[in-house]
């Protein structure tokens, strides 16, 4: 029991830190150190959820993809992670892509 612990933290302290930078559709790479993000297990359609609420900005990874979200507010965030069924809610409150209300229209994709 001591000697998996002591692995345990072994690999913990030898563990590379650093940004994690993913490629979200028509929007090219992100680097997600500001968002805070949650893998979503219960989902079949969400696998990936970020969140930077200084930017209101949301990037999720649908079937393997990732997509941004602008100008969502805290709230619908919190929606989407305590929906009873995920699928439905994103498909409810972001179909349309880029057309959608939270759609990312201009610019390249927020990052600090």
């Amino acid at each position: 029991m001591i000697g998996a612990a002591t692995t345990v933290i072994a690999l913990l302290l030898t563990a590379e830190f650093g940004s994690e930078t993913v490629e979200v559709r028509d929007r090219g790479s992100v680097d997600l150190t500001s968002y805070e993000c949650r893998d979503t297990p219960r989902s079949t359609l969400i696998q990936r959820a970020c969140y930077d609420p200084a930017q209101a900005s949301m990037i999720v990874s649908v079937k393997g993809a990732y997509f941004q979200y602008c100008d969502l507010p805290p709230a619908t965030f919190a929606g989407l992670m305590a929906a009873p069924s995920m699928g439905q809610f994103f498909k409810r409150n972001f179909a349309g892509g880029a057309d959608s209300r939270y759609g990312c229209r201009f610019g390249p994709a927020p990052n600090k």
